[in-house]
């Protein structure tokens, strides 16, 4: 019954956070924390940056977005810094409609539900506390309430603008219940609900001929017309529109551009003006962050449309791209498969890179320099080290197609494709042959995929399949080594011995026979070969490895396996090059001998234990390395 006591302890913390008083006394708290009285284009962005904002790589990451949006670290610095930044600041860019364009399942929707959920926990803490005239259905800003004619001197004396007018509920309230005493009307605080209709609102379009204005600005009340004689009373009048509702906090327009110009209209009043039309009464003020968003479709015919120019000037566009690392993708998959109900299905490692690298390769374009293909680009992309190119090259490579990421696979399909696979595998393990097996298979049942991109995609299946090929082996034969660690530290102490005895130019004395021997140079090819490191580049490789080892001893650090990551990589690939023929045998015998099978034994423990897979996506690995060594 924990959960009832953590209810409770929630129900408690909200109740302490209530607050009511005078106008009066709202004043007192406004000079003390002048931030209750922040735009809602401000508590937006106050938000984001009270989360955290980390520098990785050159671009901005924020903290807020972690854990929900993935790889769209650039996107994100340009939307905030860009248009949340500048319209906290009042400047002219928040008397635009935020419009995000991206292609399906691009993360639009997240993050627009990401700002919303952000919202109504923001407006639980001190930070983003927000205050309204209690009783009025669109929790207007009680600074409202203070006469045209005094706001400069408001200004001069606490230091902050007040934009709106009093709507007409409240003035006649302030007139008739008030006496026309401002300081003496009730203030309360309030916390944005989406649910309950505060502060977030949500407008999808349906039926243009069925589809009422009233959805978004209110509607007058006939059955209370008899009571109150007018329809311009404004008790008569329901102000329960999206945009009454949304008043100090978001709302979101799904689908803007499938609407009827005349909700538009009213969207680019609210904006530009910050004030919308309602029934029989003067312009309503509103203060509110529109959020829409589109596919690039849509967009394309919105603008190409000659009676949308005037709409054109009031709409900042922010491109939302597919995400194009593969690391970020596979979290993406992570996140979509932990929410669902397969959670608990084994999926074997690499599974989810392999999905990842061929849907990544759909939505790269190809590279306008002939030196560097498709894979190394992903690489790039990646944050992996290319040999020969640096970050400066990342750049010119992305300034190649402005549009890149704007099409593709998107990753419902792949979700699909593996829901598809593990309903289908009896045995609940799935590995990435399966998957690409699977997304093969779903290429003929896309509606969308035209017989040419067909070929093409399926020509990425067969890219991500010798990716994978290499990863397995590469697994398979780091398993097989027995003792590893010790093994590698062995080779790389022998290999650091010759290399010093070359560069000073002595000699080695045999372990064995006492007998001074020249450095084996055979043996040190045997390791520098695996990298490349060609016969002339042989000497400055060598020195370099001597200077970083003189560099660690001079820091009191140790040279170990781990300071050099490229000797580190030629060990490795030596030692696998030596195991190879010994895995092939071993893993591809159909009778293996007592001492074949402990091995066998050996590596499946190896892999479970070390590298997460289990019995059944063990075997299945070493069956299929088998194979490959046998080709």
């Amino acid at each position: 019954m924990e959960i009832l006591k953590k209810i409770a302890r929630f129900r408690e913390e909200e109740h302490k956070l209530k607050w009511e008083g005078t106008f009066a006394e709202y004043l007192e708290i406004v000079k003390e924390q002048p931030w209750v009285a922040q735009s809602a284009h401000s508590r937006v962005y106050n938000m984001i940056r009270d989360a955290g904002i980390e520098e990785v790589n050159g671009t901005r990451k924020y903290n807020f977005f972690s854990g929900q949006l993935f790889g769209l670290e650039e996107s994100l610095e340009r939307l905030v810094e860009e248009y949340f930044h500048p319209a906290a600041k009042r400047l002219d860019v928040r008397k635009r409609i935020l419009l995000l364009m991206g292609p399906v399942s691009g993360g639009k929707s997240t993050l627009v539900s990401a700002l919303k959920r952000g919202l109504e926990s923001y407006s639980l803490k001190d930070t983003g506390a927000i205050y309204a005239i209690k009783g009025c259905p669109m929790h207007e800003d009680p600074l409202h309430l203070i006469p045209q004619n005094l706001r400069q001197d408001f200004f001069d004396e606490y230091g902050i603008r007040i934009e709106g007018n009093l709507s007409p509920l409240n003035l006649m309230r302030l007139e008739q219940d008030y006496g026309n005493r401002i300081e003496d009307v009730i203030v309360e605080r309030v916390f944005l609900s989406e649910d309950k209709r505060v502060g977030i609102g949500t407008f999808s379009p349906s039926d243009p001929k069925s589809q009422d204005i009233a959805d978004l600005t209110g509607s007058i009340d006939f059955s209370t017309i008899a009571e109150f004689g007018s329809e311009s009373d404004p008790r008569a009048y329901r102000f329960d529109g999206e945009l009454n509702k949304a008043n100090r906090g978001m709302m979101e327009f799904q689908e803007m551009l499938k609407c009827d110009e005349k909700f538009l209209w009213h969207l680019l009043s609210l904006t530009q003006e910050g004030n919308f039309k309602a029934g029989r009464f003067a312009l309503i003020s509103a203060d509110e962050l529109i959020v829409a968003h589109t596919n690039e479709t849509e967009y394309k015919s919105f603008i190409s449309n000659k009676k949308n120019e005037a709409l054109h000037s009031r709409i900042i566009v922010m491109p939302i791209p597919y995400n194009l690392k593969v690391t970020e993708e596979e979290k993406i998959y992570e996140k979509m498969i932990k929410e669902s109900d397969v959670h608990n299905v084994h999926i074997a490692p690499h599974t989810l890179k392999v999905a990842a690298m061929f849907s990544i390769l759909t939505r790269m374009r190809d590279p306008k320099k002939g030196d560097i293909d498709l894979i190394k680009k992903m690489r790039l992309y990646d944050g992996e080290n290319v040999e020969g190119f640096n970050s400066a090259d990342i750049n010119e490579l992305k300034k190649e197609h402005q549009d890149e990421g704007m099409s593709g696979i998107d990753p419902r399909y792949v979700i699909n494709r593996i829901s598809s696979t593990i309903i289908r595998k009896e045995n609940p393990s799935i590995n990435a042959l399966d998957v690409l097996r699977s997304l093969k298979e779903g290429l003929d049942q896309h509606p969308s995929i035209t017989s040419e991109l067909r070929e093409r995609y399926l020509n990425f299946i067969s890219l991500a399949r010798k990716e994978y090929d290499a990863i397995a082996k590469n697994e398979v034969q780091k398993a097989f080594v027995y003792s590893y660690e010790e093994s590698a530290k062995t080779l790389m102490d022998n290999y650091l011995d010759n290399v010093e005895a070359y560069c000073n130019k002595s000699r080695l004395r045999d372990p064995l026979t006492g007998e001074e021997i020249s450095p084996d140079e055979k043996l040190m090819r045997s390791i520098e070969e695996q990298i490349g490191i060609s016969e002339n580049a042989k000497k400055a490789f060598r020195e370099e490895i001597l200077i970083r080892i003189s560099a660690y001893a001079r820091k009191g650090k140790r040279f170990d396996y781990n300071s050099h990551d490229r000797l580190r990589e030629a060990i490795q690939k030596k030692l696998f090059a030596d195991l190879k023929d010994v895995v092939k045998i071993t893993t591809s015998s159909k009778t293996p001998d007592e001492n074949q099978l402990k091995k066998v034994n050996e590596v499946v423990a190896r892999l479970i234990e070390e590298h997460g897979y289990n019995s059944t996506s063990a075997n299945e690995l070493l069956q299929y390395v088998g194979s490959l060594l046998n080709r």
